[in-house]
């Protein structure tokens, strides 16, 4: 007996992958603008496709979420293993500084979760973003051990800093949309070891 579907199946699957399509499209625009408060309804209304049909795919709006947000944590994960091999630990420390802070600069859900929305607790995105802790870690202590920046900085150190030099340059991005690099400089300057004094508990 063949295994291959019913011909009028066939619409329904490609159906369905298309609307899945747009509707990850649509999202990954949305949330970007509107974060992770933005609604079901705007982004069925982005997407072209009614409310119902969000649902199918996504049982509730955190899924949504997750999914685009996920890909998001994916990728900075993948770019800091890499940098893990920089031949400069210091440039490699820098450059996931930098990729951190990009992200937030131009996607307000990625901004969100990093600034600590619930929608960070969901079991999927928990698991990725331990990695992504893991891999920092393990970028921070190639840095001391090169001596590049102070030996009591940690990984989480360098993981709330990144929301910090956004917050500090978020008033003044419509106007300077690359000041946040300013800040990240200075931050930078802070870490490494010369005239460093001990940091409170």
């Amino acid at each position: 007996m063949s295994t291959e579907p019913a011909d009028n199946a066939r619409p329904l699957r490609a159906d369905a992958v298309r609307s899945r399509a747009l509707l990850m499209s649509a999202a990954r625009d949305v949330f970007a603008v509107r974060g992770t408060e933005a609604s079901v309804a705007e982004i069925a209304q982005a997407a072209g496709l009614g409310k119902g049909t969000v649902f199918r795919h996504f049982a509730h709006k955190d899924d949504l979420v997750v999914a685009i947000v996920d890909e998001m944590v994916d990728d900075l994960v993948a770019t800091t293993e890499q940098l893990l091999h920089a031949d400069d630990p210091a440039e490699g420390l820098r450059g996931f500084m930098t990729a951190g802070i990009e992200l937030q600069v131009h996607n307000q859900a990625f901004c969100d979760v990093a600034a600590g929305a619930a929608v960070r607790q969901h079991p999927v995105l928990r698991g990725k973003i331990a990695r992504l802790e893991s891999a920092v870690e393990a970028l921070v202590d190639r840095a001391r051990r090169a001596g590049a920046v102070r030996d009591d900085i940690t990984g989480q150190d360098v993981m709330l800093l990144l929301t910090g030099v956004y917050q500090t340059a978020a008033p003044m991005l419509p106007e300077s949309p690359e000041i946040w690099k300013r800040y990240l400089a200075l931050t930078f300057d802070g870490l490494q070891p010369a005239a460093a004094r001990p940091l409170p508990a």
